[in-house]
């Protein structure tokens, strides 16, 4: 069943949110204009927009290095973004974490991450939390192809399966790790065949069809939500730009005819095709929606630059906790 239109456009606006202020970022590393490195996400919204769309307060999303997607996903200020992206003291972690740690504890975006598979422990600890406290509330791991060989993986699945917790693993498949083909690192073809071996549900799902995400993850949160254990949902899903920046590393190791054809379902066009054949959204509104979100990245860009930088004698504040 189509969900109800205003679902549909709030995934749509979600993603649209992703894209550009994902595309302003890329910009303004290319241009030597943000420090650091920058892993874009663009291609991969429909997969965070179908999570987030399911979670509210109180639950908890755990992240990969290509965080900011997940981030925007639940809500995340384009302004503390950028002014984290710009090392300014007005951004998430003060202008100290930058792209790569990325977090808001008040939406329950318990950070980006710059290890591979550090993020399923993370999120085994939060939604054992939830399950001690007797709370509804799930966790959705967010981890890459790649993180599906990790140690940390396997022990967190197993954990979570183990105690039946509220958690849904998302695997984000954009079939490279790194640089890495999904055949040449793995000897299966669906990742979520892994969950077998844990004693819960592996689902597969078209990672560019959003409404196909939204449904599936629905069905898994929704089990998570009756104690019913984890599931793992697999996203075949594809990134746009290079694993880091823009242009990237100039490693070769896809071609151009294979990013033109994924570049033909672009999640964002086949949603807003499917909302103009239901009559919900034609190509001026969607318009009207993009250029709503780019003059609110501009203002957020505005507001990052003209933020002062964090006092030296910061350092050292925020790294214990009591």
């Amino acid at each position: 069943m189509t969900p109800a239109p205003e679902t549909l456009l709030d995934l749509h606006r979600r993603m649209l949110r992703i894209r550009l202020f994902e595309e302003e970022a890329g910009r303004l590393s290319e241009a030597g204009r943000i420090p650091g490195a920058l892993h874009l996400y663009v291609g991969e919204e429909a997969v965070a927009a179908g999570v987030a769309a399911h979670l509210g307060p109180g639950d908890q999303v755990t992240s990969t290095h290509r965080g900011h997607g997940h981030l925007v996903a639940v809500g995340g200020d384009f302004r503390r973004m950028f002014a984290e992206l710009f090392g300014r003291a007005t951004g998430y972690c003060r202008g100290k974490g930058g792209s790569m740690h990325i977090a808001d504890m008040d939406l329950g975006m318990l950070g980006a991450n710059g290890i591979v598979g550090g993020g399923p422990p993370i999120a085994v600890g939060a939604a054992f939390s939830n399950k001690y406290r007797k709370t509804q509330n799930v966790t959705a791991c967010f981890f890459g192809d790649g993180a599906s060989n990790e140690g940390s993986f396997h022990e967190a699945a197993n954990m979570a399966g183990l105690y039946r917790l509220p958690l849904i693993f998302v695997c984000e498949n954009n079939g490279f790790g790194e640089f890495t083909r999904q055949d040449r690192h793995q000897a299966i073809r669906d990742i979520a065949d892994r969950a077998a071996g844990y004693g819960f549900p592996g689902v597969v799902v078209d990672g560019m069809d959003v409404i196909a995400v939204y449904e599936a993850a629905g069905e898994a949160i929704a089990r998570a939500r009756r104690g019913e254990g984890p599931t793992l949902l697999e996203c075949k899903t594809y990134r746009f730009y290079d694993h880091v920046g823009v242009r990237g590393m100039g490693v070769v190791y896809r071609s151009d005819d294979e990013v033109r054809a994924w570049r033909e379902r672009d999640p964002i066009t086949l949603l807003e095709r499917r909302l103009a054949e239901l009559g919900i959204l034609d190509a001026a509104g969607a318009a009207a929606v993009r250029d709503q979100v780019q003059a609110e990245v501009r203002e957020a860009v505005a507001f990052a630059e003209s933020s002062p930088f964090p006092d030296p004698s910061a350092l050292t504040e925020d790294v214990y906790a009591s």
